[in-house]
């Protein structure tokens, strides 16, 4: 986290939206953390610049906000998810069909996994 640290002011100009205290990006779940963490890794690797990342996010954001969504704050993470499958998808990283066949492996294996269990993929 301390590149991360390092980078805070940056972050936050180009995501003004990222929810943060003193010490960086807070999360409520894994799963943000993880998106979170897989966002820096392809920006870090070059795959996108800010700018574009900020472009997908908004573009996410807006359209839950177009399909109803109250924007309280609780689903940020649920558009920054959305925003990283359509940058992966138009910069070539996978398929629709790809994510789809891992939409529903997951389905699946949430469904077989008794609640307060972690969910694994088989």
């Amino acid at each position: 986290m301390t590149q991360t640290r390092s980078n805070l002011p940056e972050l936050r100009a180009a995501l003004p939206a990222l929810p943060c205290d003193d010490a960086g990006p807070v999360f409520n779940a894994p799963w943000e953390a993880q998106a979170f963490a897989m966002t820096l890794s392809l920006h870090e690797r070059g795959v996108f610049t800010w700018a574009e990342w900020a472009e997908c996010l908004h573009l996410a954001i807006c359209d839950a906000q177009a399909a109803g969504d109250p924007d309280q704050g609780n689903t940020y993470y649920s558009h920054w998810l959305t925003a990283l499958e359509r940058i992966c998808t138009s910069k070539g990283l996978l398929t629709d069909r790809l994510l789809e066949h891992r939409q529903h492996e997951w389905d699946v294996a949430a469904r077989r996994t008794p609640h307060g269990q972690p969910i694994e993929l088989r």
